[in-house]
C-alpha cells in the first residue's frame, strides 16, 4: 500500500493556492530594484546606483509570543507588520533605507487563506518601510506545531553609503536624546504580558476601565515603522546614534549605540508612560528598573544629537508624523540612570 505525503500531513496543493491567494499582495511591494518575478528559487534585487561605497545591512527577527495574542483572537492581518517592523527599525538604525524582506511562515497544517492573510500584514509593513517583498517559504510540518498555530519570522537587507553610516562613534558627554514615542509594546515582553493579561479571549476583548480600551487591541496593536521618518531626519540632521528600544527595553539597548566611557540619564518624568506599562508595572509588582529593562515604556526608538540640533531634528521628526520629546542625555560614565 502506498502511502502520499498528503497522506502524511502535506498536501502540496494546499501551498499551490497559499501562493496564487498572496501574489497580489506579493506585488504590491515592488520596487524598481526588483528583478524577476514571485515563484522563483531566489529573489534578485539590483543595487540602486549613486552611492560612492554602497554598504549592506542586514537584521533578522520574530515577533515573539505575541503571535499568540493572534492565535487566540484569530486576527493575522497585522502580525505581519510587526515581522517587518522588527527587522527594519533595526537596520535603519544603522542609517540604511531597506531595499528588500523576505518572510518564513511555519504551520502545522497549512491554510491558504490565513497564510495569505499573514502575508497581507508582511507586504503592509514592507510597504510602511519602502522594502520590497521578494520571497519567503512556507513550511508545512505536522506533528511540530499544534493544530492553529504558526510562527512568522523575516529579515531584511538595506543599504548606506559607507561615509554616512551611523554607529554611535561621535557620541560624546552632553549630547541629546530624543525618544520617539511607540504605538504600543510593539513585539517584546510578550511572555511577561501574557502572565499579566491571561489568554481568555472573552476577557480579553471586554471593555477595560482602567486601561480604557479592549486588551486584545491594545496587545495586538502592531509595531510601529520609522523608517520614513528617520531617514528623511538622518538627510538633514547629523544624528550620532540611534536605538530600537526592543527586548532589554531602555536598559539594553540605549547603551549599544555610546562608545567606550559614555552612559547616559534619562529623565523619566519627560513624557507621558502609556497606561498599558503603568497597569503592568503595578500588576507584576516591578520595580522602575525592571520595567525599563523589559518594555519600550511608550519610547520606540532614541535619537542621539549635538544639543545644537535638537530643535531642528525635533521639528523634522514632528512633521513626519513623530511624536517625540528630550528624554535624556549623555554623561561620561556607563549604562543607563533612571531620574
Amino acid at each position: 500500500m502506498a502511502i502520499s505525503y498528503k497522506d502524511s500531513g502535506v498536501d502540496v496543493e494546499r501551498g499551490y493556492q497559499a501562493v496564487k491567494l498572496m501574489r497580489e499582495h506579493v506585488k504590491s511591494t515592488y520596487t524598481e530594484g526588483v528583478l524577476g518575478d514571485i515563484g522563483s528559487f531566489g529573489g534578485f534585487f539590483s543595487m540602486p546606483k549613486g552611492m560612492e561605497e554602497p554598504v549592506l545591512v542586514a537584521g533578522t527577527d520574530g515577533v515573539g509570543t505575541k503571535l499568540k495574542y493572534a492565535i487566540i483572537a484569530d486576527k493575522h492581518d497585522t502580525i505581519g507588520i510587526d515581522a517587518v517592523a522588527m527587522c527594519v527599525n533595526d537596520i535603519v538604525c544603522q542609517g540604511a533605507k531597506p531595499l528588500f524582506f523576505l518572510d518564513y511562515f511555519a504551520t502545522g497544517k497549512l491554510s491558504p487563506e490565513k497564510v495569505a492573510t499573514v502575508v497581507s500584514g508582511v507586504a503592509e509593513g514592507c510597504r510602511q518601510s519602502g522594502a520590497a517583498l521578494i520571497g519567503g517559504e512556507t513550511a508545512e510540518m505536522p506533528g511540530f506545531y499544534p493544530d492553529g498555530d504558526y510562527d512568522i519570522a523575516g529579515f531584511a537587507v538595506g543599504v548606506v553609503d559607507k561615509k554616512k553610516i551611523i554607529n554611535g562613534s561621535k557620541i560624546k558627554a552632553g549630547d541629546i536624546l530624543i525618544g520617539i514615542h511607540s504605538s504600543g509594546i510593539h513585539s517584546n515582553g510578550y511572555s511577561l504580558v501574557r502572565k499579566l493579561w491571561g489568554e481568555d479571549i472573552e476577557a480579553l476583548s471586554k471593555y477595560d476601565e482602567e486601561l480604557g480600551a479592549k486588551p486584545i487591541d491594545v496587545l495586538l496593536t502592531p509595531t510601529k515603522i520609522y523608517v520614513d521618518s528617520i531617514l528623511k531626519l538622518v538627510e538633514k540632521v547629523d544624528v550620532k546614534g540611534i536605538a530600537h528600544i526592543t527586548g532589554g527595553g531602555f536598559i539594553e539597548n540605549i547603551p549599544r549605540i555610546f562608545p567606550e566611557g559614555i552612559g547616559c540619564k534619562i529623565q523619566m518624568e519627560s513624557y507621558e508612560v502609556p497606561k498599558i506599562f503603568k497597569i503592568m508595572q503595578q500588576r507584576a509588582n516591578l520595580s522602575d528598573e525592571q520595567i525599563y529593562n523589559t518594555f519600550n515604556m511608550g519610547i520606540g526608538m532614541v535619537v542621539c544629537v549635538d544639543y545644537k540640533d535638537v530643535e531642528k531634528a525635533m521639528d523634522i521628526l514632528e512633521e513626519n508624523g513623530e511624536e517625540c520629546d528630550v528624554i535624556g542625555q549623555t554623561v561620561n560614565g556607563k549604562g543607563v540612570e533612571l531620574t
